[in-house]
């Protein structure tokens, strides 16, 4: 494989005015999980699939034994009456080359399809095992940051201060080229692990945007298995805090 390809699962397509929600793999796996969950329960299609040299070079192994190469999936689902087109997949590009030769692909698809907005769902580390119930957004318009400000979505000058690595940043600002509103939205999450539970509150942003309605079982799930998970970190984080306050046999020595 040369170059990016993307595969048309269905060959005809009737859409009204569709919006794009992109959920691929990131900070918590924070977007990936709830566009995954919305492509779940809006039963959505899969009409295209996308293969890359820039994705690793891996097979994954199906529940039968069998496998298949990594690739990204354009799902096609309808909320609300509306038209949603979903981008998830198992990864991103592992090479700069190949984030902004997706990032074109998919673009490129965007304008075909007349999308007429790109919602790029992630996560924003914090680096600390606390849950904030927030979501941080970035746009490529002032009107549609005013817009998303109604919803809640908090925009903080300059941040994130580091930028915006990968599909989620990239799509937001290159779409202007192609005049297509895009807002980035992050769930607050620690960075270093799933967060089912950031996911859970992205998810209900989402769905108000959206003006829908899903069930939130499975994801609820999620949510109390791993806080078992970070229960643990965080009695292993006071431990560490304790030993190292306390002073050693050799430090006693040295008190006068």
């Amino acid at each position: 494989m040369q170059e990016s390809t993307l595969i048309r699962m269905k060959e005809e397509l009737e859409l009204e005015n569709p919006i794009m929600i992109v959920g691929l793999p990131g900070v918590g796996l924070v977007g990936k999980l709830v566009a995954e969950h919305l492509v779940d329960e809006l039963d959505a299609e899969k009409i295209f699939e996308v293969y890359s040299p820039h994705f690793p070079p891996q097979v994954l192994v199906n529940e039968d034994c069998t496998v298949r190469p990594v690739s990204n999936s354009i799902y096609l689902g309808k909320a609300n009456k509306r038209d949603v087109i979903f981008l998830v997949g198992d990864h991103q590009s592992t090479t700069s080359q190949g984030h902004y030769e997706l990032c074109t692909l998919y673009l490129k698809l965007a304008a075909e399809l007349e999308v007429s907005r790109i919602y790029t769902l992630g996560g924003y580390p914090t680096g600390k095992l606390v849950h904030e119930e927030l979501v941080l957004g970035v746009g490529n318009s002032l009107d549609l940051i005013e817009e998303m400000k109604n919803y809640g979505v908090e925009f903080r000058e300059s941040e994130p201060s580091g930028g915006i690595v990968g599909a989620s940043g990239l799509l937001v600002a290159f779409s202007r080229l192609k005049d297509i509103d895009a807002v980035c939205l992050m769930g607050m999450t620690p960075g270093y692990l799933m967060d089912p539970k950031s996911a859970q509150n992205l998810l209900g942003l989402v769905c108000r945007i959206l003006e829908i309605e899903v069930d939130t079982a499975s994801l609820e799930k999620k949510v109390e298995e791993m806080e078992s998970v970070v229960e643990k970190l965080k009695e292993k984080e006071e431990m560490q805090k304790s030993s190292a306050a306390r002073p050693s046999e050799e430090d006693l020595r040295y008190i006068g």
